[in-house]
This record gives C-alpha cells, sequence and structure tokens, in this order.
C-alpha cells in the first residue's frame, strides 16, 4: 500500500460524518418539540407513509429492529407452537431465532452453492404436514427465487414471509425486495443499504390483517387508540422518532446511493472474473435481483486472501462462519443425519470486501488490485 493511500476498514467509521448537522438538528427539533414525542409520533407516521409509497406496499409498520419485524410477522401470522418454518441453515442468525422465540421450530435446508440463497428443491422437500411458512432469505447481493417460493407456497398452502432485511432497493422481475410474500421485513442497522444512526426494522405487506397485527403486537399489544388496553400479548419494539426524522431526510438519497454500490460491485465483478482458476470466485454478474448490500468472495484460501487484504490495508469480513443448525443455540433443532454441505463450503470461503457508497474510484480500484495481486495455487 502507497503512503497516500489510507487503511480501508470493512466497516466505515464515517457513514454519516457528511450528516453530522443534520443528526444534531434531528436530535434539537424533536427533543424541543411542544409534544414531546419520542417514539411512534407524527414522523414515524410520515416515516411508515414515505416507505409505503417508495415500495408501493399496502403497509409499512416500522418497529425496533429486522429482527423484530420478523417476530411481528411470525406472530401476526399465528406461527407458534406445534408448527415448522422452513429456513436457509446458512444466514443471520434471527432467521431461526424469531421462529424459535415465538415457540415454532425451524427448520433447516441447504442453499445453491454459488448464489448461497435457499434452493427452492431444497424447500420443497422440507414441507411437511407441519409446515406453517418457509422464510427464504436474501443473501449479501443476491436475491432468492422468490417466483418460485411463491409458488411453492400456494401449491403447498403455506405462509410465505420473505426476510428481506439486507436486500432494500433490491427488484426482481419489476418488484421490490420485501413485496414478494405476503410479509417482507427490511432492517435499518448502520451498514443495511438503507441503513442509520441506530437500530431499527419495518414490516412490508400488502395484507391489511398481517399490517394490523404487528402495529399492535409493535407496542405491548394495544391498538394506538385506547392506552393501557391490551389486546394481544405484545412487545416493546417501537420506532424512535429521531430515527424517523433522519430517514426521512435520507431517503431521497437512497436510489444514489444503491446505483453507486452497484458500480461498485459491478467493477469488482468484472475485475475478479479470471480468478477462478486462483480458487476465488466472484458473485454472478448482472443487476436482475440483486441488493449490494454486502460484497462477498468465495475464496479457497479464505483465510490467507484476509490476512493478504490486511497486509495491502484493506479490511475484510467473514460472515457467519458456521451453519445455523451447527450454532449451539439452533443445534438442538436440527434434525439427526442431516447434512448442509453447501451451507458448510459458504461458511468455510465467504470473504466480504468493502462496499459502501462513499469509497472512491481509488479507493475501488486499490481494493480490487489488492485482490487480483493475491497468488494462486493451493
Amino acid at each position: 500500500m502507497t503512503a497516500s493511500m489510507p487503511r480501508l476498514p470493512f466497516f466505515p467509521p464515517d457513514l454519516f460524518d457528511g450528516e453530522r448537522d443534520v443528526v444534531l438538528e434531528t436530535v434539537r427539533r424533536v427533543g424541543l418539540a411542544d409534544d414531546q414525542r419520542f417514539i411512534l409520533g407524527e414522523r414515524t407516521a410520515a416515516f411508515e407513509e414515505a416507505l409505503r409509497v417508495n415500495t408501493g406496499a399496502a403497509d409499512v409498520v416500522a418497529c425496533g429492529s429486522g429482527t423484530a419485524a420478523l417476530m411481528l410477522v411470525l406472530r401476526a401470522m399465528d406461527i407458534g407452537p406445534g408448527d415448522e418454518v422452513v429456513v436457509p441453515a446458512f444466514g443471520c442468525a434471527p432467521l431461526a431465532a424469531s421462529v424459535v422465540n415465538v415457540g415454532a421450530v425451524p427448520v433447516f435446508v441447504d442453499v445453491h452453492p454459488w448464489t448461497m440463497v435457499v434452493e427452492p428443491y431444497e424447500v420443497e422437500a422440507a414441507i411437511t404436514a407441519r409446515t406453517a411458512a418457509i422464510m427464504p432469505a436474501h443473501m449479501f447481493s443476491v436475491m432468492a427465487d422468490m417466483p418460485t417460493m411463491r409458488e411453492l407456497a400456494r401449491r403447498h398452502d403455506v405462509r410465505l414471509i420473505e426476510d428481506s432485511a439486507v436486500a432494500q432497493g433490491g427488484v426482481l422481475r419489476g418488484l421490490q425486495a420485501g413485496r414478494w410474500g405476503e410479509a417482507g421485513v427490511f432492517s435499518f442497522v448502520q451498514v443495511k443499504t438503507f441503513g442509520s444512526i441506530g437500530e431499527g426494522g419495518a414490516v412490508v405487506t400488502d395484507d391489511p390483517e398481517i399490517g394490523r397485527l404487528a402495529r399492535m403486537l409493535r407496542n405491548h399489544g394495544q391498538d394506538g387508540k385506547n392506552r393501557f388496553v391490551h389486546h394481544l400479548v405484545g412487545y416493546n419494539s417501537r420506532f424512535d422518532e429521531i430515527m424517523a426524522d433522519f430517514q426521512l431526510h435520507r431517503l431521497p438519497g437512497l436510489a444514489a446511493r444503491l446505483a453507486r454500490r452497484a458500480e461498485i460491485a459491478d467493477y469488482y465483478t468484472e475485475r475478479f472474473a479470471a480468478l477462478g482458476d486462483r480458487g476465488v470466485q466472484a458473485p454472478p454478474p448482472g443487476r436482475e435481483g440483486r441488493c449490494f448490500y454486502v460484497y462477498s468472495l468465495l475464496a479457497d484460501r479464505r483465510d490467507e486472501l484476509k490476512r493478504h487484504l490486511a497486509s495491502r490495508g484493506v479490511g475484510s469480513h467473514v460472515y457467519y462462519p458456521a451453519p445455523l443448525p451447527a450454532q449451539p443455540a439452533f443445534a438442538p433443532y436440527a434434525r439427526p443425519g442431516q447434512y448442509w454441505p453447501h451451507a458448510e463450503l459458504a461458511c468455510a470461503r465467504t470473504l466480504a470486501l468493502p462496499l459502501y457508497p462513499h469509497l472512491t474510484d481509488a479507493q475501488v480500484e486499490h481494493i480490487a488490485d489488492a485482490v487480483c495481486d493475491f497468488p494462486g495455487g493451493p
């Protein structure tokens, strides 16, 4: 690395540096407002409406996190003890935790070896008389095969929940991520495509009953009309007014940030296309059904590549070092004698590169150069 090239961290500490004045002004305005409403006020309502218009959904319910959004959807669908939910074996813990936390059983299925999204034929093979829902998840930069998932859900008469927490902005066959299932979810944690200054998430749905129940469940089962009247046993998953106001500010710039992410990803993929003989594989090219949240390589010598990049001043990150059914928390739910070879291979090979909109062209080129300089061989 040249002396003029700064270290490039995987998780950048300066995501919102350019909006510091906006953040401070938002805190001041919300904090000094006459109504002193810090949660579930008019700003949250305005944010939900803006996101509803942006996605084309019938309803959007803002809540405390993407994880909470999954639980709200599961509860709104009355999924619980005695039910099974089919989920990918490779992915983030909330995929399984949300199911367990409503009393249902996660059924783990394998993923595609290149895209790392769940395989439809594996999902269908896992459906039983106890299956209440299938819950595919979009992964890194690739959306799951949602048209096929819709058909599977219809044919087997099970609910379809779309874990689109990482995929806001992805579009497949003209329909945004989050719109393919009976309900989808978003996450607004800092590094997501529509990340913010704190935790937050949303339920996205065209089903008015799911929206109504999710709205009640996020606020201790209250209906928003009569305080301290609890129709359901709910959660404290209310949305923050400061977050809502800040996200309203950021929403108009989302398309440009997504476009920059896609531009960087296209450049990486073009540069890495010839690295297969060195054991490094880029994600599939193209923009259809893509979200460009994380750009993750598959590398046979993943740990060596990670050290090589670090020596060149490039941060990288290993997502999901073990399949979900191999995690101590979820191992009791794994079916005896079942294996998830592609999930295990993904856990051993994935390595994510920096992908954030304010990377300069020179920085992106430096990152690509560092990967391309990784020596081949066993």
